[in-house]
């Protein structure tokens, strides 16, 4: 080892997200000494927080679900949605490599995916699906298989979580949701089990049955516990050193010292967008303005994405965001997604003129954009107010709002939010909006509802509108008039669930500078790299099934595995 290193691996992986731990885990599979370091104490990235879905064409699991798909159809799908800046190459190599990389991950981890009947985002669309499955669910995991790592193991989103505490799976959803029969019965175990789960209760919040977002972190954790490739907690990366032309390695801070880390094969970027740097989104994203909306973790601060530009690296479309509209809780540090509750019945959303201006029940990336246009145009949507009457409150969950459980045993934070009037104007007056604006909205909303249609924005036409509707209420699932007082309003806001514009990246993951040379021996992936996907959002899970399948490439190329 050089005198001028404390440390040598092959190869350095700085982020602990999905991205990054599939890096460092098919590296070591390869032949090569991996490590991951991670700038916070807790692991699992944003990927730990998020759904965990995975958007892979052409896989081996919609096959056996009967689904036949091709990558060349995902390509003409998603071609059509990306950014023209977004070379055909990079499209390719994700929509080529997806149901490969899946393949492998199935068959060197205990992670365990299936295909779910999820319709693309813009379905109708030349090579878009509206049956689904390209878009893959993880089953629950064990975390227990962890021993004590599953205690630094990010806690799901509390937009993902029942009670900010229990872990639930896709399914489970709908069970709960649609009080489905013996609904409280399915409830009541997973309550038991997790609380009766002693003595780790009495130490730790953490839910050990993985799902989600967590299923796929622990999996991919204890696929690299495995092969003892090891993470290192708290040990933030401050530079990148390159050498000759070639990136050679990173100045690390960890246990309190500054180290010098040699990467003999090369550095993989995959520590997230720059979410929670305000300045940062001031200068590059100003659509998507606050970093406290965003869902993203507070680790993701563009540390890397800075670092790169440092080393000659080009960026591109630091602009965008995959948008969403998101409630936010006072004193939480982060937006909760808004996903299901604007497709079921009995809701709508207004602006502060008291205006509907969207389709509700579009997909939360078109939703999200359409918001923050507005507020950037017209100044009236941020927040917007999501309106909804007391048939739907006892029916429907609204983000921390729980149906069943009276508002007073809500916490207060959560109470504060929920503005409630035994009329359409009265609630108005409190929210202040026009009150006549407020009542024509909702009667209008309301004529069309009670026939199934919304003639201004068409809710619930789109394949997409339906999967979240409430398939009990016909004609349409996703329709029904708001008439049965007291009326309700909460706080909704443009925001985001991460930033995706970064350094510009080869089909192969490989980060190119200005004159859009490869820089050998570096690579980005995830967040940390400009999406695939431009600013647009073809499906649930295509943010972290690119994420994967380019850390997938990217170590098969630095250790030779892709010939």
């Amino acid at each position: 080892m050089s005198q001028t290193w404390d440390e040598s691996v092959d190869v350095l992986v700085v982020g602990s997200g999905a991205g990054g731990m599939m890096a460092a885990l098919v590296a070591s599979h390869a032949g090569a000494d991996a490590l991951v370091i991670e700038k916070t104490e807790q692991w699992g990235g944003t990927s730990a927080t998020s759904g965990a879905g995975i958007w892979i064409p052409a896989s081996d699991q919609a096959r056996a679900a009967g689904f036949e798909d091709s990558a060349e159809a995902a390509f003409r799908y998603v071609r059509a949605l990306s950014a023209d800046n977004v070379p055909d190459a990079n499209i390719r190599a994700f929509v080529e490599n997806a149901a490969p990389m899946l393949r492998w991950l199935t068959a060197n981890t205990d992670i365990n995916y299936q295909a779910f009947p999820y319709p693309d985002y813009h379905a109708e669309n030349p090579g878009g699906s509206p049956t689904g499955y390209r878009t893959h669910m993880p089953l629950p995991m064990d975390g227990r298989q962890l021993g004590r790592d599953v205690e630094t193991l990010r806690f799901a989103s509390p937009a993902a979580s029942l009670f900010g505490y229990l872990n639930w799976h896709f399914d489970e959803t709908y069970i709960l949701l649609f009080r489905a029969p013996r609904w409280w019965l399915h409830l009541a175990k997973s309550l038991a089990r997790y609380w009766l789960d002693v003595p780790f209760r009495l130490k730790s919040r953490k839910d050990r049955r993985l799902t989600l977002g967590n299923a796929l972190a622990g999996g991919l954790r204890l696929a690299l516990n495995r092969r003892g490739v090891p993470l290192w907690l708290n040990s933030p990366m401050r530079e990148l050193v390159r050498e000759n032309g070639r990136l050679v390695g990173a100045v690390i801070e960890h246990d309190g010292k500054r180290l010098r880390v040699e990467a003999r094969k090369g550095v993989v970027l995959a520590a997230g967008g720059f979410d929670k740097n305000q300045a940062m989104r001031d200068a590059h994203s100003p659509l998507y303005d606050k970093a406290l909306l965003s869902g993203g973790v507070e680790g993701n601060t563009g540390d890397s994405i800075r670092s790169g530009t440092a080393v000659g690296a080009a960026t591109m479309n630091l602009q965008s965001a995959w948008a969403a509209p998101v409630f936010h809780v006072p004193g939480e540090d982060r937006g909760r997604l808004c996903t299901i509750e604007r497709a079921l019945p009995g809701c709508l959303m207004v602006n502060q003129r008291g205006e509907r201006y969207l389709n509700e029940a579009a997909s939360y990336h078109i939703v999200g954009q359409q918001m923050a246009r507005r507020q950037r145009d017209h100044g009236d949507a941020s927040p917007s107010w999501f309106i909804f009457d007391n048939r739907y409150r006892h029916r429907y969950p609204v983000g921390p709002l729980y149906p069943l459980l009276p508002k007073w045993l809500h916490r207060k934070a959560v109470r504060d939010m929920v503005h409630s009037a035994p009329t359409v104007a009265a609630l108005a007056q409190r929210i202040g909006v026009p009150a006549k604006a407020l009542e024509a909205s909702i009667a209008r909303f309301n004529t069309g509802a009670a026939k199934g249609e919304d003639p201004d924005f068409q809710r619930g036409q789109a394949a997409y509108d339906k999967l979240y509707g409430d398939a009990r209420i016909a004609p349409n699932p996703c329709l029904a008039p708001l008439d049965s007082g007291p009326f309700h309003a909460m706080p909704i806001y443009p925001g985001d669930i991460g930033t995706n514009g970064g350094l510009v990246t080869d089909g192969e993951a490989r980060v190119l500078d200005e004159q859009g040379v490869v820089i050998p021996g570096l690579y980005a992936v995830g967040n940390n790299a400009a999406s695939a996907m431009g600013e647009s959002y073809p499906g649930a899970g295509v943010t972290i099934g690119p994420a994967l399948t380019f850390a997938y490439l990217a170590a098969r190329n630095m250790t030779g595995a892709n010939g």
